[in-house]
């Protein structure tokens, strides 16, 4: 029996045409009935596919239709049921934040790359960092600091000079946002079963907002991370082009 496809694709033109071509090469079924979901688009959209379909047990592959395309294999129309049979999966972790900001409000959400508590003003923001509730750093003074799983270690964090992580990995990347004191601290590496919080100093002074793969939340004054084991996400590759050797490759451009 042939694979049953759902295909999704971003806003952009040349994503929504992709769409219309590979929806009349293949079919298309809807969401919870497919065995695999063909997002069409770039990492962004990426994100959002995985986020919205967190609740099925179907893979996904995505082909580039956008401007960055880590999580995505290249575009081709044709011949994508033999690249379909024959892609390698990948499962990742996502991350769990729960924030808190300065009214007691509680707010939650995933992140699949990272989380990253950013200054919302003109003055420094100051954290208290601990991990698995053993203070690890008094003061941070920075623009912020983030934690990446390895999936996105590639993204923000590297931007931000912080390490690439193998997929598989059982740690994630702690990296600061420009410290100024510790200024020669540039972050470390936290295990994958690890619970961080952060503290927000004088979070009425010095606003923080954080951040959760684009979802953001204003004024927070405590955010907490561990690592979400119960949902799994699951990614195709074409072989040879899976995300360790994305990692490996993108360290030589």
């Amino acid at each position: 029996m042939s694979q049953k496809l759902a295909f999704l694709a971003s806003d952009a033109d040349v994503a929504r045409d992709a769409h219309a071509r590979l929806v009349q090469m293949y079919g298309s079924v809807d969401l919870d009935q497919a065995d695999i979901i063909v997002a069409l688009g770039g990492d962004g959209f990426m994100l959002q596919t995985l986020h919205a379909t967190q609740h099925l047990d179907a893979p996904v592959y995505g082909m580039n239709r956008g401007t960055v395309g880590f999580l995505m294999n290249a575009y081709e129309g044709d011949g994508l049921i033999d690249r379909l049979s024959a892609a390698e999966e990948a499962e990742i972790n996502p991350l769990s934040m729960t924030a808190v900001d300065v009214e007691g409000h509680e707010f939650s959400a995933l992140a699949i790359n990272e989380v990253s508590l950013l200054r919302a003003g003109p003055q420094a923001a100051k954290l208290k960092i601990s991990v698995d509730g053993r203070e690890r750093m008094s003061e941070l003074v920075s623009d912020g600091v983030l934690l990446a799983t390895p999936a996105g270690s590639t993204a923000y964090n590297y931007s931000a000079h912080g390490p690439i992580l193998p997929i598989g990995s059982a740690v994630f990347a702690m990296t600061a946002l420009n410290a100024y004191r510790p200024r020669r601290w540039r972050g470390a590496l936290i295990p994958k079963a690890s619970h961080v919080d952060f503290e927000v100093i004088d979070p009425k002074k010095r606003p923080v907002m954080a951040d959760a793969d684009s979802r953001s939340f204003a004024n927070v004054a405590r955010v907490s991370v561990k690592s979400e084991t119960d949902v799994v996400h699951r990614l195709l590759f074409d072989p040879g082009h899976g995300l360790d050797e994305r990692l490996i490759r993108e360290q030589f451009v």
